[in-house]
């Protein structure tokens, strides 16, 4: 089991950057399948960014060239980066991690806000 929280949401301008971290509660070496999942007022949970223990990633058409998701071991953290921000990105940004491709087999942290507003 893993304890997984959220943190680095926020409100920011449109163009704007902010780094979400994902601290786990205990080594995150071995865990297959980290990433990064969003949820917006009245749509369905998404994935943004996936990262696995070989460092294999995976991204959202959507957010291509401007998020990088990336993974500490030695913190125990997983980091979402993103750049070049947009109204359309505000959601509640969720960390999932766990031994499973399908996130809803995996643990999920709390979420953390982010909105893109000027």
């Amino acid at each position: 089991q893993v304890q997984l929280v959220e943190s680095g949401g926020g409100l920011v301008q449109p163009g704007g950057s902010l780094r979400l971290s994902c601290a786990a509660s205990r080594s995150i070496f071995n865990i297959y399948a980290m990433g990064w999942y969003r949820q917006a007022p009245g749509k369905q949970r998404e994935l943004v960014a996936a990262i696995t223990s070989g460092g294999r990633t995976n991204y959202a058409d959507s957010v291509k060239g401007r998020f990088t998701i990336s993974r500490d071991n030695a913190k125990n953290t997983m980091y979402l980066q993103m750049n070049s921000l947009k109204p359309e990105d505000t959601a509640v940004y969720y960390c999932n991690a766990g031994p499973y491709h399908d996130p809803n087999y995996n643990y999920w942290g709390q979420g953390t806000q982010v909105t893109v507003s000027s």
